[in-house]
């Protein structure tokens, strides 16, 4: 199995290896069926951007670190119905957002790693909310290398999981970290770090950015490490990059938009080329990473025209690099 952009699918050579589902959860297209280029529009035209799919040369791999997909969806699912009812007036009850704080918090700590499932391999409709998931995840991932216990831990989750909540209370972009701020900060069931998480994600370390133009030390870890975690998915599904090219765009953020530290920590949490990724290694021979084992950045590959497996994490005098089809 590997994920692709879904300009790359070719029916003649591959199936979809994960469902597909429409904005209302339901299964448009189920594992183990092939598109035909019809459907294929269609999917394009509702906002699909990337399919799980098997083919020959990504037969047998699992994604072992990926998400659970009914935890994914049903957390998505929570989060949606929260900002909806938000948008509409009602005051929704914080405990099943609790709940999916709760279970992603799990989920972190019971894995080395974690590798995310794009939001956009969800309908248009969906994908803000899949992004908040995908937002909480890489922020718990991060919060784990800094050594956060749970309590911090699950603030900066529900900081998460509504870091754009203010959106659905104004269409003024710049003001939505201050409308959530405040929507968080009068709820007396959430904690005042998760209103900060919210108002900060859009701050950066050389006081450029908004709503407040603060600085520096001036800005919370919490609302950094959030920040850092908008932009990387951010950069996977609105620019469709590439993880190895978002990593090399949040690294060059170290020190201007973000703090080193909260940088590195990072890089340090996020796999660099999850399975099924397509690579070159040493002198431009075609491979494919097969398992994420001791190193995130040095990953398991078998290398195309021989099957040989290779651990780069053991030889590191062996280059990898991304490989363009």
């Amino acid at each position: 199995m590997r994920l692709i952009d879904i300009s790359e699918y070719d029916y003649q050579t591959m199936v979809l290896a994960k469902p597909i589902f429409d904005s209302q959860k339901r299964v448009l297209l189920a594992a183990g069926r092939t598109i035909n280029p019809k459907i294929l529009s269609r999917l394009e035209d509702i906002g699909i951007n990337f399919l799980f799919v098997e083919d020959e040369i990504s037969k047998g791999i699992h994604i072992d670190d990926m998400i659970d997909l009914p935890t994914w969806t049903d957390s998505i699912e929570v989060v949606k119905d929260f900002y909806e009812q938000v948008q509409s007036g009602k005051r929704p009850d914080i405990k099943d957002l609790q709940k999916v704080g709760n279970l992603l918090l799990k989920e972190v700590k019971v894995r080395p790693t974690l590798v995310l499932i794009p939001s956009g391999t969800m309908a248009k409709e969906v994908q803000p909310y899949a992004h908040a998931v995908n937002v909480t995840i890489l922020s718990l991932m991060t919060g784990k290398k800094l050594g956060y216990n749970d309590r911090k831990q699950i603030d900066l989750a529900i900081g998460s999981l509504l870091h754009d909540i203010g959106k659905v209370l104004t269409d003024e972009y710049e003001k939505h970290p201050e409308y959530g701020f405040n929507y968080i900060r009068n709820n007396n069931q959430l904690s005042v770090v998760s209103s900060h998480v919210a108002y900060q994600h859009h701050e950066s370390v050389d006081g450029e950015g908004f709503p407040r133009q603060i600085s520096g030390d001036t800005i919370l870890e919490v609302g950094q490490i959030c920040g850092i975690a908008n932009l990387y998915d951010n950069y996977i599904t609105q620019k469709s990059m590439a993880p190895h090219e978002a990593m090399e765009g949040i690294m060059a953020t170290s020190d201007r938009l973000y703090m080193h530290k909260i940088v590195q920590a990072f890089t340090r949490a996020i796999p660099t080329y999850p399975p099924g990724t397509k690579v070159l290694i040493g002198k431009g021979e075609q491979a494919i990473v097969t398992q994420i084992n001791t190193h995130l950045h040095r990953p398991i590959v078998k290398v195309l025209s021989s099957e040989q497996e290779i651990d780069l994490a053991e030889d590191p005098t062996i280059m990898i690099e991304p490989h363009s089809d």
